[in-house]
């Protein structure tokens, strides 16, 4: 593959935008990209302007997959020398150009038994990793799942579990002159965190520390008012065996309530000999997709940093491009191999 065609196929995926929620607005230029690789396509609806693709080449053995919706706001892709600056550039239009190169590659060196797959809503709902189990008797014969995200092209150990929780207090409202006929649901709640951040913080030496981010926090009405509720959101990144949620209700003060809104278990990937490996920071559908593998094999891996994804200044080099190609190649070929052998 030249670096004229990555520059074109990056570019044209990008200049759509996809954001989550609006996935088959970039339909087009994927469906002609897979065209013209000689693909047998298949769609699988998975909502109203949400559709997953599925190209097969020959039966499948080994599933490269990665997600076709990018979060807001939209910026459309500029080159800067040989650095691509946009919205998707590295999450995850590029792990789709990547993957689909190295597909390319494969199949012009006379491989078979290879598919890509593109989800939507991976940066939200995860809806369309989901709708994708229905795929699976199409895809019983799967050996591995490669599943693409900025990993800085190494593979992942695993990723942490993900919980959603909601603090709250209950006090009773008064006027802010007679604190004493009312009673505030602002101070407990804060002392609980407190104590929260003073807990000793876990770590697993395959994937990281344990941590929570304190996303939102609320109490009250109007200032010359004693709160007689108050509210916290906690995201926290747990590790397998965590204690986090009971430590969060054993710290509870009176009349408070916890409630889990999203917990996802953390999963660990498997070693392929003569790959390096390094934790990563981040969620993906790894966990969920890898039920499309009979025996469960999966590994994350991909070109680009997810230091710049999701912010203004995500990017992706055409040198990064390039090694996320032979990494997807060498990948896929050594499961192949395992298929085959």
């Amino acid at each position: 593959m030249d670096d004229a065609a990555l520059r074109r196929w990056l570019t044209d995926l990008c200049a759509v935008d996809t954001t989550s929620g609006r996935e088959d607005a970039g339909l087009d230029p994927l469906l002609a990209l897979l065209r013209a690789l000689g693909a047998d396509v298949e769609r699988q609806p998975v909502a109203p302007g949400r559709t997953n693709v599925l190209a097969r080449w020959g039966e499948p053995r080994v599933l490269l997959s990665t997600h076709l919706d990018t979060v807001p706001p939209f910026l459309p892709p500029r080159w800067e020398d040989d650095v691509l600056w946009g919205r998707g550039a590295c999450d995850a239009k590029g792990q789709a150009v990547a993957q689909l190169a190295a597909i390319d590659a494969l199949v012009r060196g006379g491989a078979r038994g290879l598919a890509w797959l593109g989800v939507v809503g991976e940066e939200t709902d995860s809806a369309g990793a989901q709708a994708a189990l229905a795929l699976a008797p199409a895809l019983r014969g799967l050996v591995a799942l490669i599943d693409g995200e900025p990993t800085e092209g190494v593979l992942a150990t695993g990723q942490r579990g993900v919980v959603h929780l909601r603090l709250s207090c209950r006090g009773r409202a008064a006027h802010s002159g007679t604190p004493e006929r009312g009673r505030s649901a602002a101070w407990p709640l804060l002392e609980w965190l407190s104590a929260l951040r003073a807990l000793p913080q876990a770590t697993d030496a395959e994937l990281g520390p344990e941590l929570w981010n304190l996303g939102v926090l609320r109490a009250g009405e109007a200032p010359n008012v004693v709160p007689a509720h108050a509210e916290a959101h906690l995201l926290a990144r747990t590790l397998p065996g965590s204690r986090l949620v009971a430590e969060v209700r054993r710290l509870a003060p009176p009349e408070a309530q916890v409630e889990v809104l999203l917990d996802e278990a953390p999963d660990r990937f498997p070693e392929v000999p003569g790959f390096p490996r390094a934790a990563v920071p981040f969620g993906s559908d790894a966990p969920r997709l890898r039920a499309l593998v009979p025996d469960g094999t999966v590994v994350l891996a991909g070109p680009g940093t997810i230091t710049v994804a999701h912010s203004p200044d995500e990017r992706l080099s055409l040198g990064e491009l390039k090694a996320g190609v032979e990494l997807n190649a060498r990948l896929a070929g050594r499961f192949l191999e395992l298929a085959t052998g």
